[in-house]
């Protein structure tokens, strides 16, 4: 008894609504939709009229409202599915019963029953868009009824002189159910692929800018925070080089300690906004994208051996040349010219298969030149799910240095990324592009 009220429950939500369940909105196909439905009910009503009183001999009156009815539900499922539904279940029913007295009499003629014509035009019209519209359950209730009130009629009721219609009329709503369903599922799929499109866009946008907050966070850490360090202690330690400082002396470095520690403090809790995708939680054990710990020292040129290592590793060529005195760089300057390399790299991995790549560096007394370089690709490109930050990351390394970068196609079909870094300040005499030992 508990699960019949269960489904008693589940049949009254489902079909006892006037729920409005409209067509998606706005697009030509639409309006196509619309007029076409719109025609149908026009000739259903038009043709139902001069079926039912001509053959059927029922007065205009009665047989113009029940094919009105039939052609208004066709009409009224563009908007109320369920509702038209009912209301051509209804005109059904009413039609079959009005022309009962007709089918019973042994008169030479044979008329549709307990469908008619126009009826099941009708009919199949609404439950098309009962299953483009509603959840699958209910469009199998629907089917369920329209076949249990078919047979109640014909099978059990019956008549003795007409044209049965019961199971034309049954066997075509169910293909019509089951196009409508299948319609249904494939636009709910394509408009779930494309949230979980937008939502994986979005993600990867999200994990992109993560990424970076975090090697921005690290590369403070390692540069600023380095020399923040140094400055404390060597403030610490003048006091004793120094024979009999002054108490002015002392009061001086004193504040300048003080003013670095604070800055370390400072600088210390920007880093973890930084690292961190919301501000108090725990940050991961490693970085997704290397693998390596939040607070490992950042890598140098001193580590381009190993870069070109994994990037041939990989399936890709790579040569390397080397020129000039390798001289200690700033860590800015090491650190820029490595992620450099190390991006131009991973570019031709992913958008250059097949192609081979070579890095040039030049060491000159007052900066270093960093090329790449790769040959035309050998296959087709495949489309690269990447935001496109590499290039503007590089141009912004350089920029933030106050140097320079280029980066283009080659007339040979390759592509290159040249840049050049300086390490003296402003004003410093440029370094010789055509020098063959890289010293200025």
């Amino acid at each position: 008894m508990g699960r019949g009220q269960r489904w008693l429950r589940v049949l009254r939500a489902d079909l006892c609504t006037l729920r409005a369940d409209p067509l998606p909105p706005s697009v030509w196909v639409r309006w196509l939709a619309h007029g076409v439905v719109c025609l149908t009910a026009l000739g259903v009503t038009l043709g139902g009229t001069a079926d039912l009183q001509g053959t059927g001999d029922l007065g205009f009156t009665v047989a113009f409202w029940l094919a009105a009815a039939q052609g208004g539900a066709t009409a009224l499922a563009l908007w109320r599915p369920i509702p038209a539904w009912w209301l051509s279940i209804g005109a059904m029913v009413v039609g079959a019963v009005a022309l009962h007295g007709e089918v019973t009499v042994a008169d030479g003629r044979s008329f549709t029953w307990p469908w008619t014509v126009s009826g099941i035009i009708a009919h199949l019209f609404v439950l098309l868009l009962v299953g483009l519209r509603v959840p699958t359950r209910v469009s199998a209730e629907v089917l369920a009824i329209t076949a249990l009130v078919t047979y109640l009629l014909q099978g059990l009721w019956g008549a003795s002189h007409y044209q049965s219609t019961g199971m034309v009329a049954v066997c075509l709503s169910a293909v019509v159910v089951v196009l409508g369903t299948a319609l249904r599922g494939r636009r709910e799929a394509r408009a779930e692929l494309g949230r979980q499109t937008t939502l994986t866009a979005e993600e990867r946008a999200r994990r992109t800018v993560l990424e970076e907050r975090s090697r921005i966070a690290r590369e403070l850490h390692d540069v600023v925070a380095h020399h923040m360090s140094v400055i404390s202690i060597q403030a610490q330690v003048a006091p004793h080089l120094v024979e009999n400082p002054s108490a002015e002396l002392r009061e001086n470095l004193d504040g300048i300690r003080e003013n670095a520690l604070e800055a370390l403090t400072e600088l210390r809790r920007v880093l973890g906004v930084l690292r961190a995708e919301h501000p108090g939680t725990a940050e991961q054990s490693a970085d997704p994208a290397t693998g390596t710990a939040p607070h490992a020292p950042q890598p140098t040129l001193d580590r381009l051996d190993a870069l070109v290592e994994n990037t041939r590793a990989a399936g890709l060529t790579v040569e390397v040349d080397v020129r000039g005195a390798n001289r200690p760089l700033p860590p800015g300057v090491d650190l820029s010219a490595y992620r450099i390399v190390q991006e131009a790299l991973s570019n031709v991995l992913r958008h250059a298969p097949g192609a081979t790549a070579s890095v040039r560096l030049v060491h000159y007394v007052h900066g270093v030149d960093v090329r790449i370089v790769n040959s035309r690709p050998t296959r087709s490109v495949p489309a690269s799910p990447g935001a496109g930050h590499g290039l503007l990351g590089m141009r912004e390394r350089a920029a933030m240095l106050g140097g320079t970068l280029r980066a283009g196609p080659r007339p040979d079909g390759g592509y290159e990324v040249a840049a050049y870094l300086p390490t003296a300040p402003p004003g410093a005499p440029d370094h010789v592009t055509d020098s063959k030992d890289g010293t200025a």
